[in-house]
């Protein structure tokens, strides 16, 4: 499995383990490996062992590691300032929100902030304070969600979060919110016929929930029922967006034009970045003191994310993802074809889920620590999903090579 790049000697330290379990709040169980360095789809540890990665930081390290181009926007604006908060213009902030305005082909205006539950916290606070202006009382401001769906952390995006799993303990939850089941136009008509109804948030492509995507024709009813009610339509491309599905905004591919989409993750490509774009009914809800944040939008993310966003939207890259989508789902075909370990692939471009047959299902945990230990980094989504997310520029060889680690890793993992 291992290679050691001689230009990064050992430095292993056991301790550093113990500072994460001795100071940390215990929210996390990461792999007990210390990752020190990164190059394209490879990340090494601190003991010199080579991974490949197919997780790439949770669909974010969209360019890789070390994007020479990203490297250098970081590198240039950092020599010139760093924050300077909202209370003043500096330029990369500007430049990136008419980019992302351009690029989307329904915005008019964009809210820069740090992470995608911002941009989901956001985007609830813009549908309840149109539904205000339109004269609606609290009761007639639900929003719908989806279960299965993940919308953030904070206490009102994971309310939004149709699992209970995320919400256990944090009760009592803001109100406003009903969940329906995802791909089910009826249950949604009837949702619809009770009224109360302001806005309708869903991921064109479930992403914790299990790498389900939306059924053919679904968001284009979901649109429809909102004209019909006059509603908003919000669509949270956090992990879908920016490339991952093939085309820089999911939705598309599924002929809707949204009101409001929520956009972080792989639009700093690491750098923290979150976005919410709002379309032309809701661009003027929110004026002067409406909402804020003191880091979003500094100059450093947005530089990034300028880069970022140029090189993720560019054909080379799309058409990559293209490719690699194809390798990537024929490899796991060809897997299978041996070990019997999947029931179903699903997804779109380089966001995939494998769901784990029957006499596998509550192992995806486990499949992970085999990955690890046979030099692959792999993610789950949920216990019955192996989750593949790697970066858009994964090379062929980097694929390859991370596909015979998987077998290996299975073939151990179904020896037991």
């Amino acid at each position: 499995m291992s290679s050691h790049d001689a230009s990064h000697p050992s430095l292993i330290d056991p301790s550093l383990i113990e500072l994460g379990k001795r100071y940390w709040l215990p929210v996390y169980k990461p792999r007990e490996l210390v990752l020190d360095h990164g190059k394209g789809a490879r990340v090494w540890d601190t003991e010199g062992r080579d991974y490949v990665d197919f997780g790439a930081g949770i669909a974010v390290n969209a360019l890789g590691h070390q994007d020479p181009d990203l490297l250098a926007a970081l590198n240039m604006q950092a020599h010139k300032l760093w924050h300077s908060s909202n209370v003043f213009y500096t330029e990369p902030p500007l430049r990136l929100a008419e980019e992302l305005v351009r690029a989307s082909h329904f915005a008019q205006r964009v809210f820069l902030c740090n992470s995608g539950a911002e941009a989901n916290e956001a985007a609830i606070k813009l549908v309840r304070k149109w539904a205000a202006s339109k004269g609606r009382t609290a009761e007639q401001r639900t929003i719908i969600t989806f279960k299965g769906s993940f919308h953030g952390r904070t206490l009102a995006t994971v309310t939004a979060t149709a699992q209970p799993k995320y919400q256990e303990g944090y009760e009592p939850l803001p109100g406003g919110f009903r969940y329906l089941e995802f791909n089910d136009p009826v249950a949604l008509e009837a949702a619809f016929a009770e009224g109360g109804i302001a806005a309708v948030m869903l991921e064109p492509v479930q992403g914790e929930g299990g790498v389900l995507p939306a059924a053919p024709g679904f968001l284009k009813r979901v649109r429809e029922l909102c004209d019909q009610h006059d509603a908003l339509l919000v669509l949270d491309e956090i992990q879908c967006g920016m490339g991952r599905t093939g085309t820089l905004f999911a939705h598309t591919q599924d002929h809707v034009t949204p009101d409001i989409v929520t956009l972080a993750k792989a639009l700093g490509c690491g750098f923290p970045i979150g976005a919410m774009l709002a379309g032309s009914k809701v661009a003027e809800v929110m004026q002067y003191g409406a909402h804020g944040t003191t880091f979003g939008g500094n100059p450093m993310a947005a530089a990034v994310a300028r880069v970022a966003l140029a090189k993720l939207a560019s054909p080379a890259v799309l058409m990559n993802v293209e490719r690699q989508a194809n390798d990537l789902r024929a490899g796991l075909t060809r897997i299978n074809h041996d070990l019997h370990l999947f029931a179903e692939v699903r997804g779109r471009g380089l966001m995939i889920g494998a769901v784990l047959a029957d006499a596998y299902k509550g192992k995806a945990g486990e499949i992970l620590d085999h990955a690890a230990a046979h030099g692959l980094l792999l993610l789950q989504a949920g216990p019955d999903v192996l989750r593949f997310v790697p970066s858009l520029t994964i090379t062929d060889d980097e694929l390859a090579e991370g596909l015979a680690r998987l077998y290996t890793a299975l073939n151990d993992f179904a020896a037991v």
